[in-house]
């Protein structure tokens, strides 16, 4: 089975979800988000066709990563071969995060997409939005977006949003302007 990535695997994340990560960029988005912050990987007809078993070796030879994200381009666009790798991730010991312009809803009613889901740990959804954007909140550009514990909101039968990434961040100023540096 082969799968349309944008880019090589980006391991070392500390953006793209909870603890160190190592992002798989899918290519293919059918949302088109204005002000998108990877609008080279809509086209999917760009990026390049990888065997699986090629990246479940990155991934195995990978040291020091709590778990990968599924990003993209939107990763339900290529539910079953993204499946395989959330798996894989998982029988590794690993976590699973993923993000798509779906929602959470959408996603249920679709059979391959909600296959994936029942392998993620954390779903980000929502289409970006550049008038809910804002550089303060927990693991999503636009305040429309949730992150969601899949786990429980399968058991629950509604979304459970995880509660510590409700609200935002708060940046404080500390930058030491006499050492040039910040802290």
């Amino acid at each position: 089975m082969k799968i349309r990535l944008a880019s090589t695997l980006q391991p070392d994340s500390i953006v793209d979800g909870e603890g160190i990560r190592t992002v798989i960029w899918t290519q293919g988005c059918p949302h088109h988000c204005p002000f998108c912050h990877n609008p080279q990987t809509h086209d999917f007809n760009a990026g390049e066709l990888v065997d699986i078993d090629e990246i479940k070796k990155e991934i195995k030879a990978l040291k020091g990563q709590d778990g990968i994200t599924l990003s993209g381009g939107d990763p339900m666009a290529q539910p079953l071969e993204c499946l395989e790798l959330a798996k894989y991730a998982h029988e590794l010991g690993m976590n699973v995060w993923c993000y798509t312009g779906y929602l959470y809803e959408d996603v249920l009613k679709n059979k391959k997409m909600k296959s994936l889901l029942e392998e993620v740990d954390v779903l980000v959804d929502g289409k970006f939005k550049i008038e809910e954007f804002s550089l303060d909140l927990y693991y999503k550009g636009s305040r429309n977006q949730r992150v969601i514990d899949v786990k429980s909101s399968l058991e629950h039968g509604e979304v459970v949003l995880i509660e510590k990434y409700k609200g935002t961040k708060i940046f404080k100023n500390m930058y030491k302007k006499d050492e040039g540096m910040f802290i």
